[in-house]
């Protein structure tokens, strides 16, 4: 974890601007491909879920902005920033889990299994680890939203969350989804969030 120098942070203005109001997050919602990755999923037998989180979280751990966090009055910076995903069980309740993220996608479906399990088995609403560390997630299949809102707690969050919708097939072929993503505007600018969806893509597409 690395404390940035506010004194000598760039964002600095930014940071002390937005901090001040009483709603300093905002949402984007933009689609993206995911024909390729579904293919993928597909051909190997694996999770869509878990396939395009995977691509997910690398792009995400690949913009410094969405890796910042503010902790006991300080900004940081993880190194590396894991999943903490609203998982269905089988009697359509949810649980929130804590997927270690790594760069295999192998290893991270298996970290998404044992989650998976873990809900399902225990019931338990709340994972048994709970940081900053994470991005909060939920997907959506059962609607093609082009517009989210996420609940707010009423204390300061720092924590990027993100939804992904249905996926629909267009008369081109492509299979397109559409994500939204809502983030602090004192940490995160409207440039960082289309670097993050021009990477996701890119991975999407790999």
């Amino acid at each position: 974890m690395e404390v940035i120098n506010q004194n000598t942070w760039k964002r600095k203005q930014h940071y002390d601007h937005f901090s001040t109001l009483k709603d300093p997050y905002f949402a984007v919602t933009f689609p993206v491909d995911v024909s390729k990755a579904y293919d993928f999923a597909k051909a190997h037998n694996v999770s869509f879920f878990g396939k395009y989180l995977h691509d997910c979280m690398k792009a995400i751990n690949e913009v410094d902005e969405l890796k910042l966090r503010v902790k006991d009055n300080q900004v940081v910076k993880y190194e590396t920033i894991n999943a903490s995903a609203t998982l269905m069980r089988s009697d359509q309740t949810f649980g929130f889990s804590y997927i270690e993220f790594d760069e295999d996608l192998n290893q991270f479906l298996e970290h998404l299994i044992s989650e998976k399990n873990r809900i399902e088995d225990t019931g338990a609403l709340f994972p048994l680890r709970n940081d900053l560390m994470c991005i909060h997630c939920s997907a959506m299949p059962w609607v093609n939203f082009s517009g989210h809102k996420e609940p707010v707690s009423g204390t300061l969050d720092s924590i990027p969350k993100l939804a992904f919708s249905k996926t629909v097939k267009e008369n081109d072929g492509k299979l397109m989804m559409n994500v939204s993503i809502n983030v602090n505007h004192a940490l995160v600018d409207g440039y960082h969030v289309g670097l993050f969806a021009e990477k996701f893509q890119h991975y999407l597409n790999k």
